[in-house]
């Protein structure tokens, strides 16, 4: 089937260059880096996480919330999901790929990675996000494949497919579970030290995870044959709604324990993220058009009319998707390390060098969901031929 993907229109390899060529770019600078060392990026003692590993704590959740479609599919025999769990399936091998992308560009020297395969440690949460992820990863694409493979034969998909489709319902949340307690299990991190981080990053990447399965089945429509359906992004748009209300709830459920309890370390890193602290509050504006941009797509969501019209549906998706990248992807890295177990302030900002290195890989992450939606489409509008 992937010789479809060596098949396409003017647009489909203009876009295919514009990847490449955003790659090429990215990998340069990681070049420089790699040269250089982490010196280039805006990290700093205080602040040894920055933008990669924020990007990867994003995007393990749009990977986690494929299971929004398997589960119902799969498990509820939710026939209408069938047109589109291959392609919630493939958005999550492009998400797991750039999140180990992330951590490799991460390392100073990214040959240390195969110390954690040379040296396991069982203790340590590292050691066992690299197990969920990596298998995670192998789930999505052998699943993904052989079931699109068999659909294309019309015969039904191996007998050993069917227990790894099992296996990844419950692993898809395990994934974000586990990257969650890498933040929760640091007891000098009063921002991330809360029992109900795993459950904000769940709720989060229901969220953001199926309104971007919403945009992109709305993208294959419009330059497709194939229809991914009006009643499965409807019901895609059901699920936003309620992920994105818990989301909202869980983070008021945070406001009031720590002001309420009026811990000072606690409430230094909302004060530093939404108010700014002894001057200093880069945050500010992006942290509150964040939060007020998540409460109003909540608010719009509920209403059936808003969720029914798809221009409106594809805005309000679009701003849950960016406004939970601010909050994860921007917010929750600094907010936990500003200000620092010693009451002291070094702010935190990606430089230009870890902007164009990140791009470089979501540009990876792009080239690869738009070959593998190219192969899936391509497929879906044959059988339909």
């Amino acid at each position: 089937m992937l010789e479809k993907a060596l098949v396409g229109t003017k647009r489909y390899y203009t876009l295919l260059g514009v990847l490449l060529a955003l790659i090429g770019i990215g990998f340069a600078t990681y070049l420089w880096q790699l040269k250089f060392g982490l010196g280039i990026t805006g990290m700093s003692r205080d602040v040894s996480w920055g933008f990669y590993i924020a990007q990867l704590t994003y995007l393990v959740g749009v990977a986690a919330s494929a299971v929004m479609v398997v589960l119902p599919y799969y498990l509820h025999n939710y026939k209408a999901f069938g047109r589109i769990t291959v392609l919630g399936e493939f958005l999550a091998v492009a998400a797991v790929t750039m999140c180990l992308l992330f951590v490799i560009v991460d390392l100073g020297r990214p040959d240390r990675l195969f110390n954690i395969i040379k040296y396991p440690t069982p203790n340590s949460v590292l050691f066992w996000d690299m197990i969920v992820l990596n298998t995670y990863l192998f789930l999505n694409i052998v699943v993904g494949w052989m079931v699109l493979e068999s659909e294309r034969n019309d015969v039904a998909p191996p007998k050993w497919v069917k227990p790894l489709i099992y296996l990844s319902i419950p692993w898809a949340p395990s994934i974000h579970t586990v990257t969650a307690f890498l933040y929760a299990g640091l007891p000098g991190r009063g921002y991330w030290l809360t029992a109900i981080m795993a459950p904000r990053f769940l709720s989060s990447a229901f969220a953001a995870g199926p309104a971007l399965l919403i945009l992109l089945a709305l993208l294959v429509r419009k330059y497709s044959k194939f229809d991914p359906g009006r009643e499965q992004i409807q019901t895609l748009a059901k699920i936003v709604s309620y992920a994105i209300l818990v989301n909202v709830f869980f983070f008021f459920c945070e406001v009031f324990t720590v002001f309420y309890s009026q811990i000072p370390e606690h409430m230094q890193h909302f004060k530093y993220l939404f108010a700014g602290l002894h001057g200093f509050g880069k945050l500010v504006p992006w942290m509150w058009f964040s939060m007020v941009g998540m409460i109003t797509a909540a608010i719009l969501m509920v209403f059936p009319k808003i969720r029914q019209n798809e221009t409106t549906l594809a805005l309000v998706c679009g701003l849950i998707v960016i406004t939970t990248w601010i909050d994860k992807g921007l917010g929750l890295m600094t907010g936990g390390f500003v200000p620092n177990p010693l009451d002291r302030i070094t702010e935190y900002w990606p430089t230009t060098p870890e902007l164009l290195i990140s791009i470089g890989v979501f540009a990876i992450g792009g080239l690869i969901l738009t070959v593998l939606y190219k192969v899936a489409v391509s497929v879906k509008e044959e059988i339909k031929a």
